[in-house]
């Protein structure tokens, strides 16, 4: 199964480091985050999950949970997680999937073949609270994920599916915003954008963040 931009992503239950999960009820409501390592007890995937938990007030703030997967067993996961946890001074609360079976990697398209036959590549999905996959972004083995791009498209993805904009190239929460082309009524846009806004083009307005 290829998964594409919009695709519903698909419902599984599966064992985990904190017990079995079936991942729409445990999303619930809530933005997730899902991301593949191909094996427990690899450098690159340690400093990623370390991480992870060091961000997840961030997570919290904008309504995400966060789930690893691995191909490893739940065992073999609580044995990695103390590992992370003395090694990145961190405390890894979320949960890992534990896909010995490869059925949700097989869900999720995480197996490529030119990359290896057995073990997950290292892909991310940020999937919203109805269930649609916003994000897909998939990593070499030898490069560690940037989390700060992952919180930086989810800033992105919550405020243009609340207003009337499209975030630039580079933006980052604070900066400003255009205003979607589609939207040209005058009284409309000022009743939108109280602030103003500066028309550079006529397909490019340019505009405050609208909800700080």
């Amino acid at each position: 199964m290829t998964l594409r931009l919009g695709d519903t992503a698909p419902d599984f239950e599966q064992q985990s480091s904190t017990g079995p999960i079936r991942f729409h009820d445990w999303l619930g409501s809530s933005w997730g985050v899902l991301f593949s390592h191909p094996a427990d007890f690899t450098p690159v995937c340690t400093t990623e999950l370390g991480l992870t938990a060091k961000l997840q007030d961030e997570f919290a703030k904008r309504n995400v949970k966060t789930i690893a997967l691995s191909v490893d067993t739940a065992q073999s996961h609580q044995e990695w997680i103390k590992d992370i946890d003395d090694t990145q001074a961190a405390h890894v609360g979320f949960p890992i999937l534990a896909d010995a079976d490869r059925r949700v990697s097989d869900l999720y398209d995480m197996i490529h073949p030119n990359a290896s036959e057995t073990f997950t590549v290292r892909s991310l999905f940020v999937i919203d609270p109805k269930k649609k996959v916003r994000l897909i972004i998939t990593y070499p083995a030898s490069t560690g994920r940037n989390f700060d791009e992952v919180l930086r498209v989810i800033d992105s993805l919550q405020l243009t599916d609340s207003h009337s904009v499209a975030t630039p190239g580079n933006w980052k929460r604070g900066d400003d915003v255009v205003i979607v082309p589609s939207l040209k009524d005058e009284e409309v846009l000022k009743q939108k954008f109280p602030k103003g806004y500066k028309v550079v083009r006529p397909y490019l307005r340019v505009t405050p963040q609208p909800d700080l």
